[in-house]
């Protein structure tokens, strides 16, 4: 499977004002586009291509990978204008760039490492149409999964199986080109619905379960925290070697300054994430506060986004 259809079209509402500077897949982790962590996870997979849609602040794609490439790997864009086309909207609008080969799909605002080989392993094998990658744990357990199956048999007990769901889905699945047959071209439709229907007519959705690896979903400011703190030095320095951080300022504990960024002499910080060309200034005491790039940031918070 050498292709993926990467989501980059969310709006991020959770992650405003993050987002009304950046796309929530272009915000960054560790001084790098969340997105390309996707990218990276793919190419590892075998995957050599990928499309992406966007929607929102969509010119910022083409300032992140003014090539339209990435590691060698070709990127396609389809901008879905003027209204977000959802997940199973979205497949259909980018039909024609996938030629109708399997392809992986892979939320554009989720970080994880989980072992992608024995999704697309079972996924051939089975010859389904959709196999999800699912965890047994996690914060959404919405998905009803039967494993003497390996299939899903409810969605948030939509079905009424009196299965509320026992698994969480990760974001990411594999499809064959069958999958543009049970789709609506131009319909603005979350691939929920189109799973719900394909189970009701008995056709099997797989999955296959990967709690190998870590997982979040990146799409609130707790949780985008909470990633830069568990991930501190795996993705290298935190402080990068292109900020000025003044000798008199105080770091505790976790605190991820990007390239150009700025914290004056005096400055306290705790926890927090300055974007690349963020500014702290003299005296300022901050905790668990996100600065986006070109903000200044002064005076004494606790849990703010500048």
């Amino acid at each position: 499977m050498t292709q993926a259809f990467v989501l980059g079209a969310g709006i991020g509402e959770r992650l405003r004002p993050l987002t009304e500077q950046l796309p929530k897949p272009l915000i960054p982790v560790f001084h790098r586009p969340l997105i390309t962590y996707a990218f990276d996870h793919l190419h590892a997979a075998g995957v050599r291509r990928l499309v992406v849609n966007t929607h929102h602040l969509a010119t910022a794609y083409d300032v992140a990978f003014p090539d339209q490439s990435y590691r060698g790997m070709p990127i396609s864009f389809r901008n879905e204008m003027p209204v977000r086309l959802e997940t199973a909207g979205g497949i259909a609008n980018v039909r024609d760039l996938l030629n109708e080969e399997p392809f992986l799909v892979y939320n554009g605002d989720i970080l994880t490492d989980l072992p992608l080989e024995p999704l697309i392993r079972a996924h051939e094998a089975s010859g389904n149409i959709v196999t999800l990658a699912l965890r047994s744990h996690g914060p959404a357990l919405h998905i009803a999964y039967d494993a003497a199956s390996g299939g899903v048999t409810d969605i948030r007990d939509k079905l009424g199986t009196g299965n509320a769901g026992t698994h969480l889905f990760t974001g990411i699945y594999a499809c064959s080109p069958a999958i543009h047959e049970w789709i609506t071209p131009g319909k603005v439709e979350s691939v929920i619905p189109i799973f719900l229907e394909m189970i009701r007519q008995g056709v099997k959705v797989g999955a296959v379960v990967l709690d190998e690896g870590q997982w979040w979903d990146l799409g609130s400011r707790t949780q985008y925290l909470s990633a830069h703190a568990a991930l501190n030095g795996m993705h290298g320095p935190a402080i990068h070697p292109e900020a000025q951080v003044s000798s008199e300022a105080v770091l505790r504990r976790t605190n991820v300054i990007g390239p150009g960024a700025i914290v004056e002499a005096g400055v306290q910080l705790e926890d927090c994430i300055l974007w690349p060309g963020a500014r702290v200034v003299a005296g300022a005491r901050l905790a668990r506060c996100i600065v986006r790039s070109g903000v200044t940031a002064a005076g004494t918070f606790e849990d703010v986004d500048f």
